[in-house]
Parts: C-alpha cells; sequence; structure tokens
C-alpha cells in the first residue's frame, strides 16, 4: 500500500512526493553519496511496499482494522519524528498548510489505510495489491477533470481502456464475479481512488509552503494518527490478547512500509530522479501476489496475474506524457511539496 506528505504504496502512500517532470536530478555532491547503490534502495523499497499488503492481512488476525491503520501510522510518525529530531528539521509553520495538510492526511493515510485493512478482511492480500495498482487509472481519469494541464492523448486514452480490461479479468467478469467478495473488493478499490483524489488535492494545495519533504511527510502522517486516535475508539474494543505475530506485522507495517519506505523514496528521487524512482510502482502487485501465495497459501487463479499484467500495461500507458509538454531539463532539485503528475500506486 505512503503511498506518503509515501505511493500508496496506498502499499504505504508516501506523502507529498516530487514532481517526475523535471527527468534530470541533481548531481549527488561527493559527500552526499549513499552507502548503498540506489538500485539496491529502489529494491528494498519495492519489497517494503509490496510485502504490506501481507502484513495488513495478518494484522487483521489480532486487531481490528482500525486498530491495524492506527498503529501503522502510530509507529510510522515516531520513525519520521526520530528522523526530523536527527536532521533538526521542523515542522510546517501556517494554519493554512496544516488544514491542508490535515485534507491530505484523510485522502492518502486515515482512509485508504483504514480501508485496506478493511477489504483484507474478506479478501486476499494478492487482490488487495492488484487493487492497489489501479490508483494510476483513477489518477488518470481525475486530473483530466481537476487539472486542466493534463489533457488526453490517444495513447493514455488507449492506457485507460486497456487497464479497465485489466480490471475486469482480475475479478473474472465473465463468471458474473462468482466467488467475489464485492464488499471487499470495493473498499480495496475505493482506498486506490482515495489515493488519487488525495495526491490531485496536494498537488493543487501545497506546492510551494517551503518546508522539506521530510516536514510535510512527518507533519502529515502525525496529523493522520490523531485523525484515527480520536475514530478508533467508537468503532473498536481492547482485544481480549495480543498475540506476537500480528503485534509484529503491524509494527513493521508503520515503521518499515509507512515511515521508512517514504524515506527511502525520497532519497531514490533525490538521486536518480522521480520519473525512475515512480517505476517502483509497477513492482508492487508483483512482490504482494509472490508474497500472498508464499506465505499466506493464497490461492492464484489464471485471471488474477493475466489481469495484473494488463492492468499495470494500462496503467503505464496513462503515464505517459505527449512530448511537446515535456519539461526542459533542469539540474535544480523538485519543489518539496511538489505533487506528482505521474500517480504513483502505494498501499
Amino acid at each position: 500500500m505512503s503511498h506518503a506528505a509515501a505511493p500508496a504504496p496506498g502499499p504505504s502512500s508516501p506523502a507529498v512526493p516530487p514532481s517526475p517532470s523535471d527527468p534530470s536530478p541533481p548531481s549527488p555532491s561527493p559527500g552526499s553519496r549513499r552507502l548503498l547503490d540506489w538500485r539496491v534502495r529502489f529494491g528494498v523499497l519495492a519489497l517494503v511496499w509490496g510485502f504490506s499488503f501481507l502484513l495488513i492481512k495478518v494484522g487483521t488476525e489480532g486487531f481490528a482494522p482500525f486498530q491495524v491503520a492506527f498503529g501503522r501510522l502510530l509507529f510510522g510518525t515516531a520513525v519520521l519524528a526520530v528522523v526530523l529530531l536527527v536532521k533538526r528539521d521542523r515542522l510546517p509553520r501556517g494554519a493554512r498548510t496544516w488544514g491542508h495538510l490535515a485534507v491530505a492526511a484523510f485522502l492518502l493515510n486515515a482512509l485508504p489505510f483504514s480501508l485496506f485493512a478493511y477489504a483484507e478482511l474478506t479478501i486476499p492480500s494478492t487482490l488487495a495489491g492488484i487493487c492497489n495498482a489501479t490508483t494510476p487509472l483513477w489518477g488518470m481519469v481525475l486530473s483530466l477533470v481537476a487539472l486542466s494541464e493534463d489533457r488526453p492523448t490517444r495513447v493514455r486514452a488507449a492506457g485507460l481502456g486497456i487497464g479497465f480490461i485489466g480490471v475486469l479479468t482480475v475479478l473474472g467478469a465473465w463468471q458474473g464475479f462468482s466467488g467475489l467478495d464485492v464488499t471487499g473488493t470495493a473498499l480495496a478499490l475505493l482506498a486506490s481512488f482515495s489515493y488519487a483524489v488525495g495526491w490531485i488535492y496536494v498537488r493543487r494545495t501545497l506546492s510551494g509552503t517551503g518546508a522539506s519533504h521530510l516536514s510535510l511527510a512527518t507533519g502529515q502522517v502525525g496529523v493522520a494518527t490523531l485523525q484515527l486516535a480520536l475514530v478508533t475508539p467508537f468503532f473498536t474494543t481492547l482485544p481480549d490478547s495480543v498475540e506476537l505475530l500480528p503485534l509484529l506485522s503491524v509494527i513493521a507495517l508503520g515503521a518499515l512500509g509507512t515511515g521508512y519506505a517514504m524515506l527511502l523514496q525520497y532519497g531514490v528521487v533525490a538521486e536518480v530522479g522521480p520519473t525512475t524512482a515512480s517505476m517502483v510502482t509497477y513492482f508492487i502487485p508483483v512482490i504482494a501476489t509472490a508474497a500472498g501465495v508464499a506465505f499466506l497459501d493464497e490461492h492464484l487463479a489464471w485471471n488474477t496475474p493475466v489481469g495484473a499484467v494488463v492492468v499495470l500495461l494500462g496503467a503505464a500507458l496513462t503515464q505517459t506524457r505527449a512530448s511537446s509538454r515535456s519539461a526542459a531539463p533542469s539540474r535544480t532539485a523538485p519543489s518539496p511539496a511538489e505533487a506528482p503528475r505521474r500517480t504513483p500506486a502505494r498501499t
């Protein structure tokens, strides 16, 4: 599922990722070079977000869905807050910025995290991961309405149609959706739709704030934690006993899938650019499917992987840009708060 102010992941949704409109990232200085090659960190990011769906599934075996989502946000906030203190950064300022962060926190974190947790009560983690991959398709449809600079091209329109066919293939439409839990699937698709709405909202409201990636991410995830802290007690009760495996899953989901993954994403974006970094989107459902089959013994009919490939093909086509609208290369780092033109899918 970040994703977070990640993508999305849903995997987890990252918060306010940089815009991929600039394909030429700044060259890192010798003193800022990473110990690990960006390809290694890219692979770790894909693994963390891909395994998020498995962790959600295991977490719901010991906790209510709202509790899983709240725990995920709580531990994710803890990781980001520690890094914020270590780097001596500060949280965003201004009531207007915090108001926009509250809306972004709901659309990109509190709502989709909760929806995925509820969805996985009745659907396999493999299906949830594939539903998450529809975020770019929703994003294209919404951007045509909300973003005047995003105009349809034949290739992008074809991608939307192909993606829709892929979704119908995954769901087994020719069989009348037999054996499919409609409610759970609808919740997973709604979570992906929420990510798409959130990305567009962030792009229109949080660019140019002057705050760093880390500052906005910590503020957004922190606000989402408060939102669920207010809601969760009204819909859940404390479990009679706490099982170790679900607890560890929730901790890993938050600390790794929400906190650490967002930090990894921004590091990769800064080093190789958002266009390359956004390719992690297309590895997430593959890893989620492999994890569900290997570790949870989830059944996989032929139409699920075939439909997933078609969905990813359609999603990739919807992210193509017309050459006349391509941004000129620049050596300037992307704006910290600029939302993506390519909508990343996160859990």
